[in-house]
């Protein structure tokens, strides 16, 4: 049991420690959403915005890191 509770605190830990690329990766989730169920947008499109979304969001979230880890 202790051993699922450390699993479950590392996940959570994971979500909490860059909680802008958590938050902006909700935020696409949620417009594709608004696309594919609201506007009735191909779901096709749909997954090509949020492909295209999330690698721009993992890139910045990458190039944001690496600028923190060379500042002085």
């Amino acid at each position: 049991m202790s051993v699922l509770l450390e699993v479950l605190r590392e996940l959570v830990g994971m979500f909490i420690a860059d909680a802008r690329l958590t938050i902006t990766t909700l935020i696409l989730v949620a417009a594709v959403a608004a696309l594919a169920l609201g506007l009735g947008v191909e779901p096709l499109l749909c997954g090509g915005v949020l492909l295209a979304g999330c690698l721009v969001i993992l890139i910045e979230a990458v190039l944001r890191e690496a600028r923190h880890r060379r500042a002085p």
